[in-house]
Order: structure tokens, then sequence, then C-alpha cells
């Protein structure tokens, strides 16, 4: 029975997570949105570099770079404890599961190398 429940778990936390994020970026914009309508009712003039810059805030030049770093990691941590398990059976498939993060890993890589990059 307890053994049933595990991949039960699984899925419920992972749907907790998703919906927890997404509700927090849609506060997020709630929040922006407000702050605003509070500076135009008062009055304020805005312009549209300010109002691009807090809607969308511009992404860091390095971001391919960390998430192909933490997908190769989650690769390597992924063939290590294949290795540490120690069977046999179980080895080649778990690397072929790990090739995965770490092929993302090395895409990401590449795009932020060969990606036209603002300057």
């Amino acid at each position: 029975m307890a053994e049933e429940l595990i991949p039960i778990v699984m899925f419920i936390a992972m749907a907790v997570t998703f919906i927890v994020w997404f509700y927090l970026k849609f506060r997020a914009k709630v929040e922006t949105q407000q702050t605003i309508r509070l500076a135009l009712d008062k009055g304020t003039e805005l312009s549209p570099e300010f109002i691009r810059q807090i809607g969308e805030p511009e992404p860091p030049k390095d971001r391919d770079l960390r998430r192909g770093m933490v997908w190769i990691a989650l690769g390597l941590a992924m063939c290590l404890l294949a290795v540490g398990v120690g069977e046999e059976d179980a080895i080649g498939p778990m690397l072929g599961i790990a090739s995965f993060p770490t092929l993302v890993g090395i895409a990401y890589i590449m795009m932020w190398r060969y990606g036209a990059r603002k300057q």
C-alpha cells in the first residue's frame, strides 16, 4: 500500500509546485500593474522605457550559461547515482537517462556561446 502512494505523492508535489509558481508569477504581475496605476493616478508621467523595464526586466546576459551548467550538473549527478547504485543492470539505463539533461545543458551552453548576444 505504501509503495503505491509514492508516485501519487510525487505527482501531487509536482502539481503543487507548479501551481505555487504560477500563482506567484500572477501576483507579481498584479502588483506591477497596481504600481503603474497608482503612479498614473498621482499624475506621474511614465516613459515607455520605464514601463517596459518594470513589465519585462531584461534577462541576464549569461542566463543560458547558467541553465546549461545546472543541466550538466544534473546529468553528472545522475551518472554518479548510476555508478553509486552498483547494480550492473541499472547502470546502462540510468546513464541513458542521464544523457538527456547533459545534452540539454550542452545545447544551452552552445546557445550562450554562439547565439546573438546584445552588447
